[in-house]
């Protein structure tokens, strides 16, 4: 997807989405020591740093501030050599697309193995119940594909995946060190809690309520001491709150949607509460826990 392309579509979805109450994106801070997120519009990605290394989670909009507010984190992106992709949607590959500003075109990728047939056009991906495709994205970054419960190693970082198809097919989320799960687009937070996301986006809604059921399964049997993080709507370490209507998908078409959250703004896309100042009040406190 052009540059062009995505600003289009954060105008369609700023308009469509206004007053809704339903995204409510993280500004850019710290969720703790290892943490840390970027808000572009109503998507956040995220930076994890263990041992001096840091990896990234998803790579935004093609965003004319991300090196900017990179800085505000301390975080050079030359020093980014892995990037964790859950899905191929241009708010979650913007900052490695061909026509982007290349800051992380050292960068090695990794992305699902089904997720990688958008790329290679052996799939399009469709949104409104597949009556519109999407442009399709194109990326040179150099490759590593990863399987349906597939566990790697970057320096001593764990990461699992688990292949969560019905946004796209590919869709995977990521377990990291056994204690943090980045769901980008499976996990949609109302303010009584989660649902899967929004069944105007999904290729395949019915599908998507069976991957988190059975996502849900899976970490239920582990019984970890999990923050779960999304990509539009904030984190909990509350895993009951988190799937607490697993079996529902957010419905984006009502005028005020039954997943809503009085907290979030009336617009998702307006960005001036998020300031490099609002970080320096709140970092000294975190970095003392």
């Amino acid at each position: 997807m052009s540059k062009s392309d995505s600003k289009s579509q954060v105008k369609f979805m700023s308009a469509m989405f206004k007053g809704k109450e339903i995204f409510k994106p993280l500004n850019t801070g710290f969720i703790d020591e290892r943490v840390s997120c970027i808000r572009e519009y109503v998507a956040n990605i995220f930076f994890y740093t263990k041992n001096g290394h840091t990896i990234m989670v998803d790579a935004g909009y093609n965003y004319e501030k991300l090196a900017e507010k990179m800085s505000w984190l301390n975080i050079d992106s030359k020093d980014i050599k892995e990037i964790l992709i859950t899905h191929l949607d241009t708010d979650h590959v913007g900052a490695i697309e061909k026509d982007s500003e290349g800051i992380f075109k050292d960068s090695t990728i990794y992305i699902g193995r089904v997720e990688n047939e958008y790329l290679t056009g052996n799939k399009r991906r469709k949104v409104f119940w597949g009556l519109y495709k999407l442009p399709r994205v194109n990326i040179d970054n150099k490759k590593v594909l990863v399987d349906d419960s597939q566990v790697i190693f970057i320096g001593d970082i764990k990461i699992e995946a688990f292949i969560v198809p019905g946004h796209t097919w590919g869709h995977l989320v990521y377990l990291i060190d056994d204690m943090y799960l980045f769901t980008g687009d499976t996990i949609w937070f109302g303010a009584d809690g989660g649902y899967a996301f929004l069944n105007t986006l999904a290729e395949d809604g019915k599908l998507q309520i069976k991957s988190l059921k059975r996502l849900e399964e899976i970490l239920r049997k582990r019984n970890l001491n999990l923050k779960i993080i999304t990509g539009h709507t904030g984190w909990t370490d509350d895993i009951n709150f988190a799937f607490a209507h697993s079996d529902e998908i957010c419905n984006s078409l009502r005028r005020k949607p039954k997943v809503h959250d009085p907290n979030a703004p009336y617009d998702g896309f307006d960005e001036s509460g998020d300031k490099k100042e609002n970080i320096e009040k709140v970092l000294p406190k975190i970095l003392q826990k």
